[in-house]
């Protein structure tokens, strides 16, 4: 699809379409035709995209980005507007960056070796291994891995951490190379990967291939209730193919041969699902935690496409939240108050683009990842700086806009309230911190 040059939306036209009927695409989990309109965003440029001085000089791209839901499957997904290779082939996204992420890996790593019984004989492939910031726990732990990653440059720094990595997309096929050449893996893990997926059931097949029949998947997934219970539609992105219920995950997992047995919820990524899955067996024995969720989803009403249920209504609220910011900026400029940001997210930038936010409004954000210092945000055009100018300019906000480390970023910078900063939380509508 061509990319489509136009404008973010303006202060009091609104930036979403009510639900409805619509024309539709097949859905990439079960093959239906997907005509029920979640929620749209209009025009968007690809969130991870950060421009370098020289691009702001030439027309940025921008693609359509709106989320359907399954009227089979349940699935809420956008379609596939910009190809992988285009999204992931030089990425600017290092987990490292994130030390409560890093903590998180770290933790589970201990936790899976004890469940799994996993020794020096076992094997663990992560895919999506972004720069090692998990497996170099498991190869500490003398367990060995691979970790698969289609982002060359992050690759490269998984490889200089010591961390066995092949530069590839997951599917069947590189399943059924991996598994001839090296064997099958007793652990799968595929964190925050499956939304990125636009050939779901490829990718499916690819895990059930991989593993051994008694070893174990565990994936995770932000989870589309707390997605629609916290507003969060600045998850939503061009990168993010799909939006996860445990519903239309169960029904994906089952046309490949794999059961969810397990899921623990987290608080990573403002709510996740952690699954544990395995290769359909008489053997296989559910825990607790699978019923727990799938009873809170009925409850909520995810499990069926009523109207006036879950699906519908998300739309307004966004636009309610998207309001929200707009006053906050507005009013801060009224004010004669200076907005710096902290954290050059992607979904800091869905949320940028859907307020019309530029850098008028917010004079510049701070972000550790050097790769990204000394660029633009897509859209916004927002320059990015290393953190220490919070510091040098002293702004009398900063608006969190990787709200889920919120408080990882309000500890690690406590030194803004010295000067009478405070912090701002823009979803699910402006909350400012004392």
């Amino acid at each position: 699809m061509s990319p489509l040059h136009s404008s973010p939306p303006r202060l009091g036209q609104p930036s979403v379409s009510l639900a409805g009927e619509r024309a539709g695409f097949a859905c990439r989990s079960c093959g239906a035709a997907v005509t029920r309109l979640f929620v749209d965003l209009g025009t968007m440029p690809s969130a991870n995209h950060y421009l370098t001085e020289a691009e702001l000089a030439r027309p940025e791209p921008r693609y359509p980005l709106a989320a359907s839901v399954c009227g089979r499957c349940l699935l809420v997904q956008i379609p596939a507007t910009i190809g992988p290779e285009a999204l992931f082939g030089d990425y600017a996204y290092f987990s490292s960056y994130a030390t409560s992420w890093v903590e998180h890996a770290r933790r589970f790593a201990e936790q899976a070796r004890r469940r799994f019984e996993l020794d020096g004989g076992a094997r663990v492939v992560e895919v999506a291994s972004n720069d090692g910031y998990l497996l170099q726990h498991f190869h500490a732990m003398g367990i060995r891995v691979l970790g698969i990653e289609p982002a060359a440059n992050v690759a490269a720094a998984a490889s200089a951490k010591g961390i066995p990595t092949e530069v590839r997309f997951f599917g069947l096929e590189t399943a059924r190379a991996l598994a001839k050449r090296d064997g099958k893996a007793d652990l799968i893990v595929a964190n925050n990967v499956l939304a990125h997926v636009p050939d779901l059931n490829d990718f499916l097949a690819g895990l059930a291939h991989l593993v051994k029949p008694q070893g174990a998947i565990s994936i995770e997934v932000p989870h589309l209730l707390r997605l629609i219970a916290g507003v969060q539609f600045d998850t939503i992105y061009h990168e993010h193919f799909s939006y996860f219920s445990l519903k239309a995950l169960e029904w994906a997992f089952e046309r490949q041969g794999l059961e969810v047995v397990d899921v623990e919820e987290l608080t990573t990524h403002g709510g996740s699902l952690r699954l544990t899955v395995r290769l359909v067996s008489p053997a296989n024995q559910a825990e607790p935690g699978r019923e727990r969720v799938r009873a809170a989803e009925r409850a909520a009403g995810l499990d069926r496409l009523d109207d006036g249920g879950p699906y519908d209504g998300f739309a307004e609220r966004v636009d309610a939240c998207r309001r929200s910011v707009r006053q906050f900026l507005a009013t801060a400029k009224a004010d004669g108050k200076s907005v710096a940001a902290y954290g050059a997210a992607a979904k800091g930038n869905t949320l940028l683009n859907a307020c019309g936010v530029t850098a008028g409004d917010i004079a510049f954000v701070v972000d550790r990842n050097p790769v990204k210092q000394g660029r633009y945000l897509p859209g916004s055009h927002i320059p990015i700086h290393r953190p220490e100018l919070l510091g040098e300019t002293r702004p009398d906000y900063v608006v969190i806009l990787p709200w889920n480390l919120a408080d990882e970023i309000v500890a690690s910078h406590a030194y803004v309230r010295q000067w009478g900063g405070r912090f701002v939380i823009p979803v699910p509508e402006v909350r400012v911190l004392p």
